[in-house]
């Protein structure tokens, strides 16, 4: 594997052609390898129907080239052109409310529309005949952040018809559908599979069934939209890697199945607008909001490593204010490098900032590059600059160590608890990032399973939090794992059709855990149950039968935390306190390594080095581990922003 490098978004059809070969200069000056060019291109690149000109966007990619820059090259398709929609009209897509989306921004269309997916093809296929042997090419990336701004889901006429065949497809007969969705109830029975509507406008609430079934449905599409890309990239270049880049927080489409027809999955890293945006605690917000969570880039840095079978990119890092939340702040000096480190140190093979200039114009304009508007740098472009000097002198190579500590996220439960949350706010991911945090506090490497893991071999711990249904794979990893495995809340409580099991929550043999969840109470989050020893439940906690050990309970005496062996069941969704509790636990049982890291350090472990990484607004001093032999970046000492990088001993 190549070593990590920097990249930078550009956009020469923004810019006098004049400006290119300075751009490109300084580009390489700064120590940029990769560029990404043409994802939102398309009106410049066939004004009109059939006339193509790719002659302007082939000699940026000469220039580009000359001074030994790589190039990303993004298909066009997320901003097809107003002729487009004019030869489209039905393309559009529409909205929950039955109302049709307009042409004027971007991501303009409908992922079940047949006859955009032909034009995507299209356009592919010429690009990728045009520039696919241009010595300059390096990877492609498919599209532009596919679902960005709620484009996941379309209630239209191609929407429903795609939905109805898809049902077909997948139940073979009406009846079958009719059980699974449980539709006697209410006489919702259908008759034939073209009366199915999309689950809209209902005077209450669809079966939770027909609901998850049009989010598989709607999650099948992006999937095949994007293979329809990747079979036609890799039959000109087999050799380059294809690319999508995902969002942060967004989970409306299973991005695993979609990265079945990738080679890398990157994503788009705006630390300040996703804290900004999230809801995080006002007192999280305030002490972070120049530097973002500690805990968030991280997770999706895991995350996108799992979804991208082990390979992971940064296409868009933040480098100072952006433009889309409501507020937008400066990052604190140092955080474009300290992120593209953090990066690093989670296998990232790739850094690329968004973007090279900040444009004058438009929606963006506000949203800040590496050089200002007048082509002055910013603080970013020596920070970056700086990036690219360290990572030469150290010399970084391989990828993110295999976690000691492993956690299962699932997109179909993401659904699931939003489509019957039974305790408003209820959600898998939110489940998954606590624990994840807990963990990483003490400096534990982890990694992120999908749902169809086979097995957790080399793992001492393995978390399924708020899993929506279990699968054979999961069933199989389970029955074979020799490790501590932390199962629950809610896990196993429904079927794959969105039914209560017929033995009830967690739906596990009794040889593994003898335990029922005979009983759910969901709380206003404002309100807080004590639990015995320290923490709280809040949300969500179940009564559980069982004869397994009770580990923690709460002031009522109901089993917080439960083990049979090796299997901890926990039955309560609860504070940072109690998470941090039930980690902590798991971790002296394990006899698991930790570190000792000030508040606001956090590190991850890559081929031989420990990378830290300062998320405080204030200096911070690191207690140095037995493994490490020493520090060749920085020292013990961490200004606030600041990066400390350990050699690791032979075999640590």
């Amino acid at each position: 594997m190549s070593a990590p490098a920097l990249g930078v978004c550009y956009y020469p059809e923004h810019w006098p052609e004049g400006w290119w070969e300075r751009d490109a200069a300084r580009m390489a000056e700064v120590g940029i390898k990769w560029v990404r060019i043409g994802e939102f291109a398309w009106s410049r690149l066939e004004p009109t129907p059939g006339n193509l000109t790719f002659d302007w966007i082939i000699r940026a990619m000469d220039v580009l080239g000359r001074h030994g820059l790589k190039v990303v090259f993004g298909t066009p398709t997320a901003t097809p052109p107003r002729w487009m929609v004019d030869k489209h009209p039905d393309m559009l897509a529409v909205d929950a409310q039955g109302r049709q989306k307009g042409f004027g921004s971007r991501r303009h269309y409908d992922f079940s529309h047949l006859g955009y997916h032909e034009e995507a093809a299209r356009i592919t296929r010429l690009l990728a005949d045009a520039v696919g042997n241009h010595p300059a090419l390096g990877a492609w990336q498919t599209d532009n952040e596919y679902g960005c701004h709620n484009t996941t889901y379309s209630y239209s006429p191609a929407a429903k018809e795609g939905f109805q065949l898809w049902l077909a497809d997948k139940y073979g007969s009406i009846d079958a559908l009719n059980k699974a969705w449980g539709n006697v109830f209410w006489s919702m029975e259908y008759n034939r599979f073209d009366q199915i509507e999309l689950p809209n406008l209902l005077v209450c609430e669809a079966t939770p069934t027909h609901n998850l079934d049009f989010r598989r449905y709607a999650s099948d599409q992006v999937a095949a939209f994007n293979k329809v890309q990747f079979d036609i990239l890799k039959a000109v270049r087999p050799d380059l890697p294809v690319i999508h880049n995902f969002m942060g927080r967004y989970t409306e489409f299973d991005h695993y199945d979609v990265a079945k027809t990738l080679d890398v999955a990157s994503w788009d890293a705006y630390p300040l607008g996703h804290l900004a945006v999230s809801n995080e605690p006002d007192d999280v917000k305030r002490l972070y909001m120049r530097q973002g969570e500690p805990d968030y880039q991280a997770f999706h840095h895991d995350l996108y490593r799992a979804v991208g079978h082990g390979r992971m990119w940064i296409m868009e890092q933040q480098p100072g204010p952006v433009n889309w939340a409501q507020y937008n702040p400066d990052p604190l000096p140092g955080m474009a490098r300290l992120w593209a480190w953090e990066a690093f140190a989670h296998g990232a093979e790739v850094v690329s900032y968004f973007r090279w200039r900040q444009a004058p114009f438009a929606q963006e304009q506000m949203h800040a590059g590496l050089l200002r508007p007048d082509s002055e740098p910013a603080p970013a472009y020596f920070e970056a600059m700086q990036v690219a000097e360290e990572l030469e002198s150290i010399g970084l190579t391989g990828t993110a160590n295999k976690g000691r500590v492993a956690i299962v996220f699932d997109y179909q439960s993401e659904w699931a608890w939003e489509i019957q949350p039974q305790a408003k706010g209820f959600s898998h991911s939110a489940h998954v990032r606590a624990l994840f945090a807990a963990f990483r506090k003490h400096g534990v490497d982890i990694d992120i399973l999908p749902p169809s893991t086979r097995s957790f071999a080399g793992y001492d711990i393995v978390a399924i939090p708020a899993l929506f249904a279990w699968n054979d794979d999961l069933r199989s990893a389970i029955t074979e794992f020799d490790g501590h495995l932390l199962i629950g809340p809610r896990s196993g409580s429904k079927t794959e059709h969105f039914s209560i099991p017929e033995k009830l929550a967690p739906d596990l043999p009794r040889n593994l855990l003898d335990l029922k969840v005979i009983r759910v109470d969901s709380i206003d989050p404002t309100q807080e149950i004590e639990v015995k020893g320290s923490g709280a439940i809040h949300h969500w906690r179940e009564r559980i039968e069982t004869k397994a050990n009770v580990v923690i309970e709460d002031v009522d005496g109901w089993p917080v935390l439960v083990n049979q062996g090796k299997l901890y069941y926990l039955g309560a969704s609860g504070t940072k306190a109690l998470v941090q509790r039930v980690a902590d636990y798991l971790i002296a049982e394990t006899d698991l390594p930790m570190l000792t890291l000030p508040a606001g350090v956090r590190c991850r472990t890559r081929e031989g080095y420990r990378i830290y990484v300062n998320y405080g607004a204030t200096a911070a001093t690191l207690v140095p581990a037995k493994d490490e032999t020493g520090y060749i970046l920085g020292s013990t000492e961490m200004p606030a922003a600041g990066v400390t990088v350990a050699k690791l001993a032979t075999g640590a």
